[in-house]
């Protein structure tokens, strides 16, 4: 994915939104993104992203997040739609069984198609509909454990988690291209990156703000 030259950010990392049709992506995202909800929201068709950029120890982290459809008619777009993607919100609605049970299958196409160090994390969206709440927290935390994800209750509805959903994948993103860097400087033996540098996350990658492109 080519990043163009912008001195406003240090990093830019694509964050991808997955799950089952009508699980809350769009939601998810609008709140994070615009702090809006609307209750009228209608299937995604294709693939939309916004953007936001925050503050992550210290450096300016842009994010750039994907919402795909998630209806099986739109499934083709799947490679392009990972490529370039360093994290991963797998989306599923507490009160809809069936979309907490189609997260295998989820899970199973994001590691087939997106890059192996990809940050995951799991969310339960709509909480604030615990009086129909057919998967339990503990149930959503135990398979995430068991894929070793991280893992969050979320309402797009009462902005609930959402920003501490994104903060936390960002964060680890952070850390893990952290590590990566000084691994690398430290095997090279040259010191800090010099200007321009761009740091690898496998096959990902996420420029310092003075970097060109990558692909």
């Amino acid at each position: 994915m080519a990043h163009r030259v912008d001195n406003e950010y240090d990093y830019l990392f694509k964050i991808v939104l997955i799950g089952d049709s009508g699980v809350g992506k769009s939601n998810i995202l609008s709140r994070f993104t615009r702090n809006e909800f609307c209750l009228e929201s209608k299937s995604t068709i294709g693939v939309e992203f916004a953007t936001r950029t925050l503050q992550i120890e210290g450096k300016t982290i842009k994010a750039q997040i994907w919402d795909t459809a998630g209806q099986e008619r739109y499934r083709a777009i799947t490679s392009a739609y990972y490529r370039g993607a360093v994290g991963a919100l797998l989306v599923y609605d507490i009160t809809k069984k069936q979309t907490f049970e189609n997260i295998q299958r989820w899970l199973r196409e994001l590691r087939d198609h997106a890059d192996s160090n990809i940050v995951i994390m799991m969310v339960g969206n709509k909480s604030d509909l615990n009086h129909l709440r057919s998967v339990p927290e503990e149930d959503g935390q135990a398979l995430a454990e068991k894929e070793g994800l991280s893992f969050l209750e979320t309402s797009a509805l009462e902005a609930l988690n959402v920003e501490k959903a994104f903060q936390t994948i960002l964060s680890d993103i952070h850390q893990i291209i952290s590590k990566k860097a000084l691994a690398a400087q430290e095997a090279a033996g040259n010191g800090p990156p010099s200007q321009g540098t761009t740091i690898n996350v496998a096959d990902t990658s996420a420029n310092t703000k003075r970097g060109c492109c990558s692909s």
